[in-house]
């Protein structure tokens, strides 16, 4: 079997081409892609058969990641990512996203911003910094927050292993993770809170 450092740079390679992964996180089987790739996060969806109209969880390596992707980080944030002890997808108050592309024009990624697509309606996004090494190594070696969508079609159950992810998953996707690296998944899915820049928390998922 390849090391976990010969896995992550296939991986990256792979996203960095504008490529889809499937892998494991700190909760389940995830679908990824560089989060700044506003084509390959359209992918994504497809893949998914799920609207582009409901925002996407990105993870990221550590708070300077996140730092580079919205406008500001409110505290109450930070605070609760250093006590956190569990997996947590916070959402933040506004990204720092690309603009759509006008009709006719093509969607052109750029490392600075985030995908418009990958960020919901009203620009808040979802990320967490997962709990797993090699999760965060994933973002930390492609400079970039990376797209972590449950890896199942939308409305169907969630997979809590790798041997429950759908054929049709599996064949969507450009590489996958070899899953002996599930072994430190925990199987269930993040809480998710929503974070203001005043302090206020609200518990979108407990």
């Amino acid at each position: 079997m390849k090391s976990q450092s010969d896995i992550i740079a296939e991986a990256v390679k792979v996203m960095r081409e504008g490529g889809i992964i499937l892998y494991p996180t700190d909760t389940i089987w995830g679908i990824g892609c560089d989060a700044t790739n506003p084509k390959a996060v359209a992918k994504v969806y497809s893949i998914k058969k799920r609207e582009d109209s409901k925002a996407l969880v990105l993870l990221a390596s550590g708070l300077d990641m996140i730092g580079r992707y919205v406008k500001d980080i409110p505290e109450m944030a930070v605070q609760l990512i250093e006590v956190n002890d569990r997996p947590m997808t916070i959402i933040y108050p506004e990204a720092i996203r690309s603009k759509a592309p006008a009709e006719g024009e093509e969607a052109v990624p750029d490392k600075h911003f985030l995908a418009y697509n990958a960020v919901a309606e009203d620009g808040s996004v979802g990320i967490r910094i997962p709990m797993v090494e090699f999760a965060r190594q994933l973002a930390f070696k492609l400079g970039r927050p990376v797209v972590s969508t449950s890896a199942n079609i939308s409305g169907e159950p969630s997979p809590k292993n790798f041997k429950e992810i759908s054929q049709e998953i599996k064949d969507a996707v450009d590489y996958t993770v070899h899953p002996s690296l599930e072994k430190e998944s925990t199987g269930l899915s993040s809480q998710i809170l929503k974070v203001g820049m005043k302090g206020e928390i609200e518990i979108i998922r407990g």
